[in-house]
């Protein structure tokens, strides 16, 4: 924080925005009218009015609010569109002493992020949210946003919003309406009256939450002078007199409560969450197998496709090696991705095996692909890094497509492998022997110890799942 600044939560310059170069570093992004600016400016008088500043969280999601943290000395995070009000209960239930901010636009809060709000408003957790509307999709083009009025032109309703474009969404009104909230005002911008009133609302919304007492909602009416395309001095009108219409102004809810959040503080004692989840102790470390780091793939992180159609395991797989690669005393991360194609072409899953710390769970250019199917391989094929390995099923797959220099590419039957087997789901157990012979990513017993344990209460099965892994080694060592 800033010292010399007593009386703002503003960073003295606005270093971000243009790198601070002339009038931009003393001046915001936004449009001249646009009602941001105030909403900005009260949102900082109430932080330093309350000596929060440095307990302050400022969420800011996509949106014209999204360069919150160019201005804000504050803690700053930024979240995905209308994901806001789930980040601030993140912050707010990590850090129970911290002041958490969402600050949304309509189309952000009201349109995609709308379950988000109505779960964190019931839940009721002390966080204050400033809802900023301006009945239109601003930073994207002036599309027709839930606020938008009865008759009002955008740029996906030309002809105004109509019976078939549905009623504007009363955002204040559905969240006074919950049990959770003690706190919903709806203000706004358009003369000296509003703005004290607005000033004292965000105010009084960040003080209920100082004192614990519980979720705090303020939607601010605010002009969009560039979409409504009018000047300063006639948006402001038409907040007043149409906007108002169908947005009343006034306070929605309020409700004496007690304080009482104090948050339960959060454990970051690693022997006592292995504890909790069931791994084991620190005391009793699972067995390892000798497995050194795979250099000869990458010094420090070796990144792994697993793509196929839904059901051919390779979520699965992508698993065991993830769990092997711990279990080896690795960093390791797995991330799916299932999508459409799960029903057909190709869905994936992304896996990375770093010495200390995965840095990025994507795998854009694997050192390793794993092809259940043709549309896979054709997709990721080309990807694989320099060197690379690509295992695919020549059960279905019969043409490889260009590859870059180095990539070794081995043709596994793993369809056929695991019908001779008679059990045709151990395909991706295959792909997993394979993979272990062609990339001596880990020691065998390392995945097989890690298939073992997931199959504790099928014991049945492990023994054909043993054959099939052996079978997929085998098949790369035949080929060489």
């Amino acid at each position: 924080m800033n010292s010399s600044q007593e009386h703002s939560a503003f960073y003295e310059h606005f270093d971000r925005h243009a790198h601070g170069k002339g009038l931009k570093g003393a001046s915001t992004h936004y449009c001249p009218g646009c009602g941001h600016g105030l909403a900005h400016k009260f949102l900082s008088d109430a932080i330093a009015t309350l000596g929060i500043q440095d307990r302050t969280v400022a969420v800011s999601p996509v949106g014209c609010s999204v360069f919150l943290y160019y201005y804000f000395d504050v803690g700053n995070t930024q979240a995905a569109h209308g994901r806001a009000p789930a980040v601030a209960l993140g912050h707010k239930l990590a850090n129970p002493d911290s002041i958490v901010v969402s600050y949304q636009g309509d189309g952000d809060l009201a349109s995609i992020g709308l379950a988000e709000i109505m779960h964190a408003a019931q839940l009721g957790v002390p966080i204050t949210v400033i809802f900023v509307n301006n009945a239109i999709y601003g930073m994207t083009g002036g599309q027709m946003a839930p606020t938008t009025l009865p008759g009002q032109w955008s740029t996906t309703c030309p002809n105004g919003r109509g019976v078939m474009e549905g009623a504007p969404l009363k955002v204040a009104e559905l969240i006074a309406g919950l049990d959770g909230p003690i706190y919903v005002e709806r203000v706004a911008l358009f003369d000296q009256r509003r703005r004290k009133q607005a000033h004292k609302a965000i105010e009084k919304a960040m003080r209920l939450q100082v004192e614990g007492r519980g979720f705090a909602f303020v939607e601010v009416l605010s002009e969009c002078p560039t979409h409504l395309k009018m000047t300063p001095e006639d948006a402001e009108l038409w907040v007043k007199d149409t906007m108002t219409q169908t947005f009343p102004l006034g306070v929605l809810k309020d409700v004496e409560r007690e304080p009482w959040f104090e948050g339960p503080r959060p454990k970051f004692d690693a022997p006592q969450m292995m504890k909790l989840v069931g791994a084991v102790s620190v005391d009793d470390p699972m067995p390892r197998f000798g497995g050194e780091f795979p250099v000869h793939l990458d010094p420090e992180d070796v990144s792994l496709k697993l793509a196929g159609a839904g059901g051919d395991g390779a979520q699965t797989a992508a698993m065991l090696i993830t769990r092997a690669a711990i279990r080896e005393g690795h960093d390791a991360t797995h991330i799916p991705s299932y999508g459409p194609e799960s029903r057909g072409g190709t869905s994936y899953a992304d896996v990375h095996v770093a010495r200390t710390e995965v840095l990025s769970p994507g795998a854009p250019t694997p050192h390793v692909l794993v092809a259940f199917n043709a549309p896979s391989l054709t997709k990721f094929g080309p990807t694989v890094r320099k060197g690379g390995v690509i295992i695919y099923d020549s059960s279905v797959i019969n043409d490889v497509p260009p590859v870059r220099e180095g990539v070794r590419a081995f043709g596994v039957p793993c369809a056929a492998i695991a019908r001779e087997l008679g059990v045709p789901l151990v395909k991706n157990v295959v792909a997993l022997g394979a993979v272990c012979a062609a990339s001596r990513l880990l020691p065998d017993e390392a995945v097989l110890t890690a298939l073992r344990h997931a199959l504790k209460d099928k014991c049945a099965l492990i023994a054909s799942n043993e054959a099939a892994f052996a079978a997929g080694r085998a098949a790369v060592e035949a080929a060489g």
